[in-house]
């Protein structure tokens, strides 16, 4: 199979494809994601085989606006017209219970609940207005990769596998939308991103809970990114907490360092082994998966360093991303 590359005048060649069954994959303003129509089993299945992704995780519906959910949502809590109204279009995705039925089980996983989306990309808008259906939007790499922010990054992980890749160019949030679980009593944020839990709980006049559990081997997800290793390049990857600890690793021709610029600026290190994530937190958001799929393709690095934060609930998001992508390793001195 040939993927095409298509420009922003070619929307309609993608709305044919995904017509006829066939996997495009999208730009948002945090990754690329990969779409099919998420009312058509077949089609949804084939991105579960595209990706190589555990059958038992869940897809995120990527909607055009409200009303299109509306037509799957069992309700919308008082809760989610809130968060609408703040929020969307935007990196935020609502867990809500779903009408019996009205999607396949290729991507509820088997449960009562799906996760919407609609994202703040006009591009992407076209498309699923045109279609007239939502679209499953898992992001568009390879599973347990680092999520693509490019479309070049997409055509990397996918090519010969998908017939087309929307090109919007780079995106601009650089980490997957934060999912907030409202089919329960009390909001709980099950995948941190962008829009913070103190951001939630401002809006909805209650206070917002952070997941901190594991899932079972058993057990399916409620939302993605819970269960399975992600975001992880081919050489290991060790978080390095304390700028401090930079300067005592013994480097070797073969390590990688990926931190801000203040500190490659204070490494003897060959460019080549050095990445920048920019001039602060919201820098490194926006360039972390970059960086780790920068360093996938060196294959003489062995080691990758990377540059942990604690900011409180602005530094959540990447440390989640960062710490699946080390399998929780921290340097120790």
């Amino acid at each position: 199979m040939e993927t095409q590359i298509l420009k922003k005048d070619q929307i309609d060649q993608a709305v044919e494809f995904l017509k006829n069954g066939e996997l495009v994959a999208f730009p948002t303003e945090t990754v690329y994601g990969l779409g099919a129509i998420a009312t058509k089993e077949e089609s949804v299945k084939n991105v579960y085989k595209a990706k190589g992704r555990p059958s038992d995780n869940p897809l995120i519906v990527t909607v055009s606006d409200e009303d299109m959910m509306k037509q799957y949502a069992k309700f919308i809590p008082e809760r989610a017209e809130k968060l609408i109204k703040h929020f969307w279009p935007g990196p935020l995705t609502l867990l809500l219970l779903v009408k019996e039925g009205s999607l396949p089980t290729a991507v509820t996983g088997g449960l009562k609940t799906a996760a919407f989306r609609c994202p703040d990309d006009e591009l992407t808008h076209e498309l699923i207005s045109k279609l007239g259906y939502p679209i499953v939007g898992p992001s568009a790499n390879t599973s347990t990769k680092p999520s693509p922010t490019t479309a070049e990054h997409v055509y990397h992980d996918l090519k010969g596998k998908i017939s087309a890749i929307i090109d919007g160019g780079a995106t601009e949030v650089g980490l997957e939308s934060t999912i907030i679980d409202l089919s329960v009593e009390t909001p709980i944020v099950l995948r941190p991103g962008q829009i913070t839990p103190e951001e939630l709980s401002k809006v909805l006049g209650e206070k917002v809970l952070i997941n901190t559990g594991k899932v079972s081997d058993k057990t399916i997800p409620k939302a993605p990114g819970m269960k399975y290793r992600h975001y992880a390049p081919s050489a290991p990857v060790w978080v390095v907490d304390d700028v401090k600890d930079f300067s005592k690793i013994n480097y070797t021709s073969d390590t990688a360092v990926a931190a801000l610029d203040s500190v490659l600026d204070k490494l003897d290190l060959p460019a080549e082994n050095k990445f920048s994530l920019g001039k602060d937190l919201k820098d490194a958001d926006h360039n972390l998966f970059s960086a780790l799929r920068f360093f996938d393709d060196e294959t003489s690095i062995k080691t990758i360093y990377v540059q942990g934060f604690d900011e409180g609930e602005q530094s959540l998001a990447y440390m989640n991303r960062l710490n699946k992508a080390a399998a929780g390793h921290h340097y120790k001195n």
